[in-house]
């Protein structure tokens, strides 16, 4: 009989990392679920993925989404969001999307939260305050955590679904900011080239920069110490994020069956890995200094199922 490692193990060697683009630990995780839950997630970031770039393209060419046509993009949100509720049966998308809302008992809150934050986007550029991003990040990363966790934490009972026994959006926030706020450090250069700015204004000011400094480094300028200090506080937010992550899994783990146990590991340890190679002090902060390659996401995910219990 197969142990759940050589399971694990076979999963795993028909993963092609090089392959997984958009949401890639989201995805990398939830391969290790049944089939017909992992295309659940599929159909969810799809959908999500179609909004939040129709907004992100659109300011990445233009900077700002003039006021002229703000309406025009809500207008998209809101009829984004009707998908979920009316669906539309001569579009195969919109019909195996409600299907799969219905079958998977996903709730819709997931959805409006994340539609409230792609308003924000419309509607601001940037953030005022650290507070001010967090609440952002209930839609734009939370939401789409909460999806995952949902589906990773179903249970299966005489073939039908039954929600999780935990509230899933207290257990997917940390995970899912710590997560957010790694990846914008990450990011950095490719968010700035295309007119994407995650850090806090008052951070930027009380640092002595300006959003122009941050272009400026992000197209090659060396950073200086003010810089430093203004991912030092992202960093040090996110290890509080980390720590409350910790705690979390360590209180739902228990509730789920082995492969959702190891869904739950995989996703952490894969925006740890990222995490782990920040240097505030020295480093320049490059796609490539803090970006792991497809092999090396390979064999970190192959030792967290050679160490999993």
């Amino acid at each position: 009989m197969n142990t759940h490692r050589d399971i694990f193990l076979d999963i795993h060697n028909t993963i092609d990392y090089s392959k997984i683009v958009d949401h890639p630990n989201i995805l990398i995780a939830a391969n290790f679920w049944e089939k017909e839950r992992y295309c659940a997630a599929k159909t969810c970031y799809k959908f999500m993925r179609t909004i939040d770039d129709l907004i992100d393209n659109h300011k990445s060419k233009n900077r700002l989404i003039a006021p002229g046509e703000r309406k025009e993009f809500v207008a998209s949100v809101n009829d984004w969001l009707k998908m979920v509720i009316v669906s539309d049966e001569c579009n195969p998308l919109h019909l195996e999307l409600a299907e799969t809302v219905k079958k998977f008992m996903i709730p819709v809150w997931p959805l409006e939260a994340f539609a409230k934050s792609m308003i924000y986007d419309i509607n601001n550029d940037g953030f005022p305050t650290v507070d001010a991003f967090l609440e952002y990040s209930q839609g734009a990363s939370v939401a789409p955590a909460a999806v995952f966790v949902h589906l990773n934490g179903l249970r299966s009972k005489e073939g039908r679904y039954e929600v999780p026994p935990f509230d899933v959006n207290w257990a997917a926030t940390p995970c899912a900011i710590f997560s957010y706020l790694v990846h914008i450090i990450r990011d950095f250069r490719k968010d700035q080239l295309n007119n994407l700015t995650y850090f806090a204004d008052d951070l930027i000011a009380s640092n002595n920069l300006t959003r122009n400094n941050l272009r400026e480094f992000a197209g090659g300028k060396p950073v200086c110490e003010g810089f430093r200090n203004l991912i030092g506080h992202y960093y040090a937010l996110a290890e509080e994020y980390r720590q409350k992550t910790i705690d979390v899994l360590e209180i739902i783990k228990p509730l789920h069956e082995p492969r959702y146990q190891l869904s739950l590991e995989i996703i952490f340890d894969l925006y740890l890995m990222v995490f782990e190679r920040i240097n505030v002090g020295k480093g320049e902060f490059t796609t490539e200094e803090l970006n792991p390659t497809p092999e090396e996401t390979r064999e970190r995910v192959y030792r967290k199922i050679l160490n999993f219990k």
